[in-house]
C-alpha cells in the first residue's frame, strides 16, 4: 500500500478534497492524509464551498479536520503532493534532503488555484481540476 500526503497552505480547502479524491480512485491500494502548512484552522471542519462543492462530486469532506504537517507526517508519506509552488518550495524548506525525492506538485508545472475568498465557481472549478488531476497520481504511485 502507497501512502500519499496532500499539502496546501491550511489543509482547508485544496488538500482535505485532493485527500478524499485520491481515496476515492485508488480505493485500497492507497492511503492519502492531507495537512495545511499553517495551523490557522487546526481542527476545523472544511471550508463549507469547499464541502458544498465536493458534495456535487459525490464526495463527502465533513469528517475532515484540518490540521498542520508535522515532520512525522513527512516520513510517513512515499509522496508528497503540493498545492502550489509556494507550498511546494517551503515542504522543500521544512523536508530537507531526506524527503526531497518524494516531494512534487499535484499537478505537474502547474499550480492548483486557492478559491479562498473568492466565490462558489472558484470553489467548484477547484474541484474539477483536483478530480481530474487524480489520474495523474493512481496507478503510477
Amino acid at each position: 500500500m502507497r501512502h500519499v500526503l496532500t499539502v496546501c497552505l491550511g489543509n482547508y480547502c485544496r488538500s482535505p478534497f485532493a485527500q478524499v479524491a485520491l481515496t476515492r480512485r485508488g480505493g485500497t491500494s492507497v492511503t492519502v492524509r492531507s495537512a495545511g502548512l499553517i495551523g490557522k484552522w487546526q481542527d476545523q471542519p472544511a471550508n463549507p464551498s469547499m464541502v458544498n462543492a465536493a458534495r456535487r462530486l459525490g464526495l463527502d469532506l465533513t469528517p475532515h479536520r484540518a490540521q498542520q504537517i508535522t515532520l512525522e507526517m513527512l516520513g510517513w508519506a512515499d509522496r508528497v503532493l503540493a498545492m502550489d509552488a509556494a507550498v511546494l518550495e517551503t515542504l522543500q524548506a521544512i523536508g530537507g534532503e531526506a524527503n526531497a525525492h518524494k516531494l512534487g506538485l499535484y499537478l505537474p508545472g502547474r499550480d492548483v488555484p486557492d478559491p479562498i475568498g473568492q466565490g462558489d465557481n472558484a470553489f467548484n472549478d477547484c474541484t474539477v481540476l483536483i478530480e481530474a488531476g487524480t489520474a495523474l497520481h493512481i496507478g503510477r504511485l
